[in-house]
């Protein structure tokens, strides 16, 4: 059996903090009048159950975004550095992060990828909204890169109805070292949901590639994006390095 096979951790139900909603009622309003997004085919998004918001990721705000921008409240997972800040700006780190919805996760390979993904469902048990990125980590160039399988396996393994999400024009608010957001016209587009039962159960490879592909591809077709048509990380180097990943290549999660 596999990490991605493996029967999570029982632990409790993973809930958003006290002040959620109050966050979440002040700031919709109040970035709704400033950037007067344009939002389409919320009509798609299940009022009640389980829902996965996979997204293309071009921003950090894009976390921030997509809960204020969807119909009902959204958990997603965040780096945990964010909630363990001392001192005064650890606290209002710890206090932002737990408002809008984010929930703290170590991230890389092996154990804490397994982690991540026994978050993931724990969320999505409870019967609430999660977005995710399927790419991984945020596109610098604004290509639309490759999907990782974990968001199949989740969908998959709970059930969970998937939501395609296309963000426009994110990356203009706060580019990459920008330290504050700029006021830029941005679209969110939320596609039909995806029905992906019939590629197979989740401890399938072949169905967990086979649907994640199928996400990437509605992502792509809400998005617009030129497709980078590879993972979004650095490249094998060295021959050997890059003939077993021609090979074998290992399943990114």
């Amino acid at each position: 059996m596999s990490e991605i096979e493996a029967d999570a951790v029982p632990a409790a139900t993973v809930r958003q903090g006290p002040l959620y909603p109050i966050v979440r009622g002040f700031l919709r309003p109040l970035v709704r009048l400033v950037y007067r997004p344009t939002i389409t085919g919320t009509e798609h998004v299940p009022k009640r159950g389980a829902v996965i918001f996979a997204s293309n990721h071009l921003s950090f705000v894009d976390s921030i975004v997509i809960p204020l921008a969807s119909p009902r409240p959204v958990q997603f997972l965040a780096k945990s550095h964010y909630f363990t800040g001392t001192g005064f700006s650890g606290w209002v780190s710890r206090t932002f992060f737990s408002a809008i919805g984010a929930v703290a996760v170590e991230r890389g390979a092996g154990a804490q990828a397994q982690e991540a993904l026994d978050q993931s469902r724990r969320i999505l048990e409870s019967g609430a909204a999660f977005a995710l990125y399927p790419e991984g980590t945020r596109s610098l160039d604004g290509r639309l890169y490759r999907g990782r399988t974990g968001v199949a396996w989740l969908a998959l393994e709970t059930g969970a109805t998937v939501v395609p999400v296309g963000l426009i024009g994110t990356q203009e608010i706060q580019p990459v070292g920008a330290k504050l957001p700029r006021i830029r016209p941005v679209t969110v587009r939320f596609g039909a949901p995806l029905d992906l039962s019939g590629h197979g159960p989740a401890s399938s490879g072949r169905a967990r590639r086979a649907a994640t592909d199928e996400i990437m591809a509605a992502i792509h077709e809400l998005s617009g994006q030129e497709l980078a048509g590879r993972y979004n990380e650095t490249p094998p180097s060295g021959t050997f390095a890059k003939l077993a990943d021609r090979v074998a290549p290992r399943e990114r999660i």
